[in-house]
């Protein structure tokens, strides 16, 4: 069981609405009419060191903020702060950090969530958890401009503008993909976003009572509300993976979300087109030189649902600074790697930039043989390959010595194919093996296997202060037609 150290009341919240508000703009644009006047009511900021589209794509950061205000600054009426459970403490909160991906042409989107704890290089502070970026930041600012004698209005837009900077440039650095536009949502929204599709459906396979996040929901599939979808979404105790489990049910819930948001039930529905409107109204905060409507005109094929959501990988679940804080160890090259994995990108490396691109899946046969102890693991990740369009190989045990770490093998440590089958898998590490005939990959799985086709459960081997926890991702999670994934 993964265990933390205890949060304030909102701190858990890992509000992910950014990522839903701004898909529920997508499905809005092309059903309404009226976008335009949706679009104008939208708050929006500037100088925000955004990379204009630099590298042929649009990048996105999605950033869900815990605040008791709306997205025009104004205070909640207390029937709303009574309906989130919200308390009197002022701050900033980013504990949902989303990075999106569209290709140029709009027919899919990635939405890589980021731990919140994640340890990283803030620009200007040092390391810290990349959560604490934008408000550390501002704070830090806003204290510096009053003490020299700014008024407190300027302070607040000028340091609240250095921290969303600084989120950016963490994000920036941990990817390395160079953010395009920024998206903000409050608090408010994740209740007012939900309610207006008429509830959410979820799925769990057990029952849950945990009084901490006030989930108590029976097992099985069923509708939630905007408060009892928050508490969904908030829960981590109970979780085998912890906060790694909690962004499982937040990507499902998204995912699910979607889904509804497209469907004639709501398009069609002018009252709930209405409640979008007001949602959106209040609760999102977009940069300045976003063409919102140019840029729902590039998405028409995201209508069919093709938006898939990930996690980057962890190498340490249960990490701890010198000071003991408790944070998530992330490996910047190894993130990287697997970003660029996700969008179809080979890493920068000049040793390899000239070298022939991977095969068509289609032509590539994969091996998968297990060499864990998990019965049924290499049919598991062998049908996972094969629904990404891998011929499907050999199936079944190892018959050479047991391995202790995963890894996929290739006549050559450069192989493209390899290097793609490994990122599909959670970036597994790639080994040259004459013995493989050309065409061909073979996978083989350790103990320490947990991507795509695993229960990608945490297995505690001893004392974890000295000995690291690797959580590679769990397999993506897609917006289906046939109902909500169920998750734990």
């Amino acid at each position: 069981m993964v265990q933390r150290g205890e949060p304030t009341l909102w701190s858990p919240v890992r509000v992910f609405v950014a990522s839903v508000a701004l898909i529920v703009l997508v499905g809005t644009g092309f059903a309404w009419r009226g976008v335009d006047s949706l679009v104008s009511n939208i708050e929006r900021i500037s100088d925000l060191g955004l990379g204009g589209h630099r590298d042929g794509a649009v990048d996105i950061l999605l950033v869900g903020v815990d605040s008791r205000t709306d997205a025009k600054g104004d205070p909640l009426t207390e029937s709303e702060r009574a309906m989130l459970h919200a308390g009197d403490e002022i701050g900033t909160n980013t504990d949902t950090i989303v990075l999106v991906r569209v290709p140029n042409d709009g027919r899919s989107a990635t939405a890589i969530s980021i731990p919140r704890d994640a340890y990283v290089d803030i620009p200007g502070l040092g390391k810290g958890k990349i959560n604490s970026a934008y408000g550390i930041t501002k704070q830090t600012v806003q204290d510096d401009l009053l003490a020299d004698g700014e008024s407190a209005e300027s302070a607040e837009q000028k340091s609240t503008q250095r921290g969303r900077q600084a989120l950016i440039g963490s994000v920036a650095g941990l990817t390395g993909i160079t953010v395009d536009h920024y998206a903000e949502v409050s608090l408010l929204g994740f209740v007012l976003l939900t309610d207006a599709v008429g509830g959410v459906d979820v799925c769990l396979r057990h029952a849950v009572d945990e009084p901490l996040s006030g989930a108590y929901f029976p097992a099985g599939r069923q509708k939630l509300d905007g408060p009892q979808a928050l508490s969904f979404v908030r829960q981590r105790h109970n979780l085998e993976r912890g906060d790694l489990d909690r962004i499982v049910r937040q990507q499902v819930f998204m995912a699910q979300l979607v889904h509804q948001v497209v469907s004639a039930d709501t398009l069609g529905n002018p009252s709930r087109l209405r409640e979008l409107s007001d949602a959106v109204g209040r609760t999102i905060v977009l940069d300045e030189g976003w063409d919102l409507v140019a840029f729902l005109n590039q998405l028409q094929d995201l209508s069919a649902g093709k938006v898939t959501f990930e996690t980057i990988p962890v190498a340490d679940l249960n990490g701890t600074t010198s000071d003991g804080e408790s944070v998530v160890r992330v490996e910047p090259g190894e993130v990287q790697d697997y970003v660029a994995g996700l969008v179809g990108e080979e890493p920068a490396d000049p040793a390899t930039t000239s070298a022939a691109p991977a095969a068509d899946p289609g032509t590539v046969q994969v091996n998968v043989y297990n060499s864990s102890l998990v019965p049924g693991l290499a049919g598991a990740v062998s049908g996972e390959l094969g629904a990404l369009g891998y011929l499907q190989g050999d199936v079944g045990n190892y018959a050479d010595e047991p391995v202790s770490e995963s890894q996929v093998l290739a006549a050559s440590e450069s192989d493209r194919t390899a290097a793609a089958v490994a990122a599909a898998l959670g970036g597994l590490p790639v080994a040259a093996d004459p013995t493989v005939a050309a065409g061909t990959v073979s996978v083989v799985l350790a103990s320490d296997y947990a991507g795509p086709g695993s229960d990608t459960e945490v297995i505690d081997f001893g004392d974890t202060s000295t000995s690291a926890t690797p959580v590679p991702p769990a397999p993506p999670i897609a917006a289906a037609e046939d109902g909500p994934t169920c998750v734990n």
